[in-house]
């Protein structure tokens, strides 16, 4: 299934009104899909920014990028999910991941779990959540969650809320190909401990991922559709140079575009030419 790119934005202002609202303006304008909040202790409430956000807006999709899954309970992040759908005109994307920040855990007085118990964990949630957001109702038991709800009490407006998993090692990536309607890289890899460090963007890792994606949604009728984080963008002198010289080329072949035309042959043709060129991502948290 052949889809177009798509580009989301992950909002700065979460607390601030007004400039939230413009952010969220521009990125429509601009023709961004979805603008994303954060969901890390010491920030704002990863959603109570989206209804401004949505507000300002006539289509943006918005959501969280992605909320810690070991800080919320599946049950009443239905419900929040659900209401905020339906606020919002039905542009929740909802975006969730195992979390990674253990000094956010630690200050919560709820030490972090081994990555194998956090990636156990969201997949339980994450069945729990599909039930509710989807049939209103949930009866489930495993070794993380025991939920039985009747009903949900607030029904979201899309029949379907996309459902984003973020994250970089095999079982949360495989556990997002059979699961997620989106798959999100972000590049970070993990230690033994679990620590996260970034180093996960390069052409092989990439790949490899895509094939552990292809392969958990083997049996689904459509594949989960595939994103990057990307934190910083940093072009080495030698790439720089060789975006130069395409510029000057496009522009000497391609006299009649206009100026924004031959920006985007440029791009078009440098990101053919160096995809195999790679910079670490060092620190930010900017654009999807």
């Amino acid at each position: 299934m052949t889809r177009p790119f798509r580009f989301g934005v992950q909002a700065r202002a979460l607390d601030d009104r007004g400039p939230l609202m413009d952010q969220a303006r521009q990125a429509e304008q601009l023709g961004y899909h979805a603008l994303f909040s954060a969901d890390h202790l010491g920030a704002a409430d990863p959603f109570v920014p989206l209804m401004t956000a949505a507000a300002a807006t006539d289509r943006l999709m918005v959501g969280p990028l992605v909320l810690n899954n070991d800080l919320h309970h599946p049950v009443m992040l239905a419900r929040t999910a659900a209401t905020v759908d339906r606020l919002c005109g039905g542009r929740l994307l909802l975006g969730i991941g195992t979390g990674y920040a253990a000094a956010e855990h630690e200050a919560a007085g709820s030490p972090i779990r081994p990555p194998g118990a956090r990636v156990a964990r969201l997949a339980e949630s994450i069945a729990v959540l599909r039930l509710l957001l989807d049939t209103d109702s949930a009866d489930f038991e495993g070794a993380h969650h025991h939920v039985a709800v009747r009903s949900l009490g607030v029904r979201p407006l899309q029949a379907k809320v996309p459902l984003l998993v973020g994250g970089h090692g095999r079982r949360v990536i495989e556990l997002a190909g059979r699961v997620a309607d989106i798959v999100q890289l972000t590049g970070l890899t993990h230690g033994a401990d679990g620590a996260p460090s970034p180093g996960g963007f390069r052409l092989e890792a990439i790949e490899q991922r895509c094939r552990w994606i292809e392969a958990a949604a083997a049996d689904r009728s459509i594949q989960p559709e595939r994103s990057i984080l990307i934190q910083v963008v940093d072009l080495e002198p030698r790439v720089e140079r060789r975006f130069d010289e395409l510029r000057k080329k496009i522009t000497t072949e391609q006299g009649a575009l206009t100026a924004n035309q031959r920006e985007s042959r440029v791009e078009d043709q440098f990101a053919t030419r160096t995809q195999s060129f790679h910079r670490e991502p060092v620190r930010g948290l900017f654009v999807l």
